[in-house]
Parts: C-alpha cells; sequence; structure tokens
C-alpha cells in the first residue's frame, strides 16, 4: 500500500511545552520541544540524521508499542496509534519532521526524542484531532518511549539501519557482481589470452 505525505497547512507558529519549558515550533511540523531546543543549540552543520536511521527509529519505536500492548503495559488504543504513526515514519513520508543534524551528544538523545515527538504528534492528529490542539492523544515520553532509554535505542536504530542497508543493497550488490563474473567467466572460458 503506498503512503502519501500529510498535507499541512502552513499557519505560523506554535507552542510545544515539555518538562524543561515551553518553545515555538512551526505549527505545520509534527516535532515538539526537544525537537526545537536541539536545532536552537545545535546550529553547527547542515549534514542530516540519514533517512536509514530515520526509518529504524520508526521500526523500533513500532517494536516496543508491539511488545509493551503484549505485556500489558499500554493500553491497545494508545499503542495502535503509535504503531500507525511510526509506520508512516518508516514508509517515510514524514522525513521533512526530521530536520536534526549528525552533530549532537553522544547518545542520541535529541534524534530519539524527535522519533518520539513525531510519533505523538503524528498519533494526535490520526486520531481525529488537529496538531497543537486539545488534550494529547499520547506523549513522546512517557507513552513513545515507553520502556525505552536513548542509550538504547539509538544504538538499536543504527543497527536496524545497517542490517537494513546490507541486506537491502549490500549483500544483492555482492550477489550480482558474483553473478556477472561467473558468466563473464562462462563467457570468455574459451579465449585464449597470453599470461
Amino acid at each position: 500500500m503506498a503512503e502519501t505525505t500529510p498535507v499541512r497547512e502552513r499557519t505560523g507558529m506554535r507552542e510545544e511545552s515539555d518538562t524543561m519549558g515551553t518553545m515555538t515550533v512551526p505549527a505545520d511540523r509534527y516535532w515538539g520541544a526537544q525537537t526545537a531546543r536541539s536545532l536552537q543549540n545545535f546550529r553547527i552543520s547542515t549534514e542530516k540524521m540519514p533517512a536509514a536511521l530515520i526509518k529504524a527509529l520508526g521500526v523500533q519505536k513500532k517494536s516496543a508499542a508491539l511488545v509493551n500492548m503484549q505485556f500489558g503495559i499500554m493500553p491497545s488504543e494508545i499503542g495502535q496509534a503509535i504503531v500507525r504513526a511510526a509506520d508512516e515514519v518508516i514508509a517515510g513520508t514524514l522525513i521533512e519532521d526530521f530536520p536534526l543534524v549528525v552533530w549532537q551528544t553522544g547518545s542520541g538523545t535529541q534524534s530519539n526524542m524527535n522519533a518520539n515527538e513525531v510519533i505523538a504528534n503524528r498519533a494526535h492528529v490520526n486520531t481525529g484531532n488537529k496538531i497543537g490542539e486539545g488534550e494529547k492523544t499520547l506523549t513522546p515520553n512517557d507513552d513513545v518511549n515507553k520502556s525505552q532509554s536513548s542509550n538504547d535505542t539509538f544504538p538499536t536504530g543504527m543497527h536496524i539501519a545497517c542490517y537494513q542497508k546490507i541486506v537491502q543493497n549490500t549483500i544483492p550488490g555482492v550477489e550480482q557482481l558474483r553473478d556477472t563474473l561467473q558468466a563473464k567467466s562462462e563467457a570468455f572460458k574459451d579465449v585464449v589470452k597470453i599470461g
């Protein structure tokens, strides 16, 4: 099933709050206060987080929600909202909502929170609400990040991204090279050449 990019209204700015205070964010973006704070504090590069890592964080968040539901520590309606929004991250339709640069703290906390905020706000919209309006459907830290830590989430995301690249790109490429060399070996086996 092909995913489509969510339609957004360009309507200025909105306020998002967390335990550290309130930040102003673009009204049409799904990120929140932690992401806005990172954009403000790490203005040192234009190199963005790779799409493969962002999608891998979606896989990790979806998997955590499924396990949390399985063990009964997350209500199904919250877990399913996380799964649906994480599927959009995995499909790449929310890639514009991941503006952070690769240069940040070592544990990847900002990227982890960026994923949590995007998934939480997208889930809020997916349940019939407008971004930035009404009581939150679920929270980035307590729900999307449930039973997780950036110290584990970010390395797990890197492992998932590497695994996917190896399986989807490296192995097929090596197999194609092997098959091409084998075909050329067969095709030219009767050609006599000097050493």
